[in-house]
């Protein structure tokens, strides 16, 4: 987002960014919009406003913090074993944790209840390490999967 640009709140309005304030250190401290009233997502009119992108937001004021695993395949090659000891074709990253924001109403997420969280996957609720008012998450599937796909 910079000054002149337009962009869409992900299922609100379009914002058209005025200015910007910056701290002793030139980062960004705070920004300023428009808001274009006639702009709000699934109304008539809205899609006359051509943006270049949408951008997905979650009020900080609100949300919440949540332990997130990010389970990826349990091996880095297509066939493990098949050219050295199985154990050294272990992917190192096939589990991450992660802290991210969730919006409120997931902090009273059952254990095992699933959820999709946009651009990243289906997640559930860990059966186990979940508890009321903090839940922890684990991502079952992936959106994204370029496993066997040649890079170009």
């Amino acid at each position: 987002m910079f000054p002149g640009n337009q962009v869409r709140l992900r299922y609100g309005f379009v914002l058209k960014c005025i200015g910007a304030d910056k701290d002793a250190g030139g980062n960004v401290t705070a920004v300023h919009c428009e808001m274009l009233a006639d702009s709000k997502s699934g109304t008539p009119g809205a899609d006359s406003y051509k943006v270049k992108g949408n951008i997905h937001w979650l009020s900080a004021r609100h949300a919440y913090k949540a332990d997130v695993r990010l389970y990826d395949r349990l091996f880095a090659v297509p066939h493990p074993g098949a050219e050295r000891d199985f154990l050294q074709d272990m992917n190192p990253g096939s589990k991450k944790l992660v802290h991210a924001y969730c919006e409120p109403a997931l902090k009273d997420a059952k254990p095992e209840e699933r959820f999709q969280f946009e651009r990243h996957g289906y997640f559930c609720a860990d059966r186990l390490e979940s508890r009321a008012g903090a839940p922890v998450f684990n991502r079952t599937v992936t959106l994204r999967d370029s496993w066997g796909k040649p890079s170009t």
